[in-house]
């Protein structure tokens, strides 16, 4: 009998912002909830990203951003992920998002969620195992 694999999520900085706390509190949070997590590090490139996530076979890609340039780098992501094949991937951000970019970011379909601060850990992770489906 095979035993079920782990969800496995990539959590990733892009662009230059070079806070990554909430990054790193994420990423624990996942991991003792039983996923695998990689955790790319600070200053990755959308490009960078995407094809960590080809390589890792992840089933999630959260993006940390602080920086206000969610609206250019997530979509960007969104498109490179599609470009892998990898549209199944669920994409969350999580960071500094103003409420009109959150519905622009849904309604485009770059982001399957957003998590701002103060948002429960229980809820990301409730997320992550109600949309993820099953795994083999």
């Amino acid at each position: 009998m095979s035993e079920k694999r782990k969800i496995r999520v990539l959590v990733a900085k892009p662009g230059l912002d070079g806070h990554d706390r909430g990054a790193k509190v994420v990423a624990r949070a996942l991991r003792d909830a039983g996923m695998e997590v990689i955790y790319t590090g600070l200053h990755q490139t959308p490009e960078q990203i995407a094809e960590t996530a080809l390589q890792e076979d992840v089933d999630v890609v959260g993006l940390s951003i602080l920086s206000g340039a969610h609206l250019t780098l997530v979509p960007q992501v969104k498109k490179l992920l599609r470009e892998r094949g990898m549209e199944e991937v669920l994409l969350l951000v999580g960071g500094i998002i103003p409420a009109e970019d959150e519905a622009v970011l849904k309604q485009e379909g770059a982001a399957d969620a957003v998590f701002t601060p103060g948002t429960a850990l229980e809820n990301i992770i409730s997320y992550i195992h109600e949309n993820i489906g099953q795994l083999p």
